[in-house]
C-alpha cells in the first residue's frame, strides 16, 4: 500500500537575500496530522522556510505543494484560498495592542470568514477556555496580561479557525521554563485535537522533544538530517 501523500511538500527550494544565499536546495515533507519541527542555529534560514511556505516571501527556485497543488507563483485570490487552511502563532504573539483579547482570537473567524461578531466572540470564549483562560480574560487589552498569557491567547487565535496546518515559529522564546512547559503542552494538545499538521520551528530542544513527530536540522541552507 503506497503511503498517503505529505500535506506540504518541498523540493529544490532556494532564496537569497543578494548576495546571501539563505535556503540552498531545501527538500522537505510534513506528513499530515503529523508534526515536525525544524531545528537548527540562529540565522540558519528556519523563519525564511515558514515564510515561503506561508507566500509571505517569494522563492527564487523549487516547489512547495500543499494537498498536492504547487502554491509557489499562485495568483493573489488562489494564494487566499490555500491560505484558508493556515493558522500561525508569531515568535513575539503578534498581537493587536487596539483589540480587546477576544477580538483578536476572533479575528480570522470575522475578517477572514465573515462570521458575525456575537458568533464569533462565543467561538474566541471556547478557544481561550481551551487553552487555559477564563471569559474574564476575554475583555482585557493584551498589555495587561503577562508573556505566558499573551501566548495563550496567541495559541486561541491560531486555532480560532480550525485550520488544517498550523505553524509556530519559536512558541517558547521569552518564557521562563515553566510557562515553556506549559505552552509546549498546549501546543501538542490543540493539534491533537485538532488533527492538525503542525511545522515549527525552534531552537529549544525541551519544545522539540515535547511537540515533535519529526525532526529536521537545517544548515548551510539545506536540511542535512531529517528523522522521528
Amino acid at each position: 500500500m503506497n503511503p498517503p501523500p505529505p500535506k506540504i511538500r518541498i523540493r529544490g527550494l532556494k532564496k537569497a537575500f543578494g548576495p546571501k544565499v539563505v535556503l540552498d536546495g531545501i527538500d522537505l515533507d510534513v506528513p499530515e496530522g503529523q508534526s515536525l519541527v525544524v531545528i537548527g542555529g540562529s540565522g540558519t534560514g528556519k523563519s525564511v522556510l515558514i515564510k515561503c511556505v506561508l507566500g509571505i516571501h517569494t522563492p527564487d527556485a523549487g516547489s512547495i505543494e500543499i494537498d498536492g497543488q504547487e502554491v509557489t507563483g499562485l495568483a493573489a485570490a488562489e494564494r487566499e484560498q490555500v491560505n484558508r487552511k493556515f493558522g500561525m502563532l508569531f515568535q513575539g504573539g503578534a498581537l493587536f495592542d487596539s483589540l480587546p483579547v477576544w477580538e483578536n482570537v476572533a479575528f480570522g473567524l470575522i475578517a477572514g470568514k465573515g462570521m458575525p461578531r456575537s458568533a464569533a466572540k462565543d467561538a474566541a470564549l471556547v478557544k481561550l477556555a481551551q487553552v487555559g483562560l477564563t471569559a474574564e480574560v476575554a475583555e482585557l487589552s493584551p498589555s495587561e496580561l503577562s508573556g505566558g498569557m499573551q501566548k495563550r491567547v496567541a495559541l486561541a487565535r491560531a486555532i480560532a479557525t480550525e485550520p488544517e496546518i498550523i505553524f509556530f515559529d519559536e512558541p517558547t522564546t521569552g518564557l521562563d521554563p515553566i510557562m515553556a512547559d506549559v505552552i509546549n503542552g498546549l501546543i501538542r494538545k490543540c493539534v491533537q485535537e485538532l488533527g492538525a499538521t503542525a511545522l515549527s520551528i525552534t531552537h529549544d530542544m525541551a519544545s522539540v522533544r515535547k511537540i515533535a513527530d519529526h525532526v529536521a536540522m537545517l544548515f548551510g541552507g539545506r536540511i542535512i538530517w531529517c528523522g522521528p
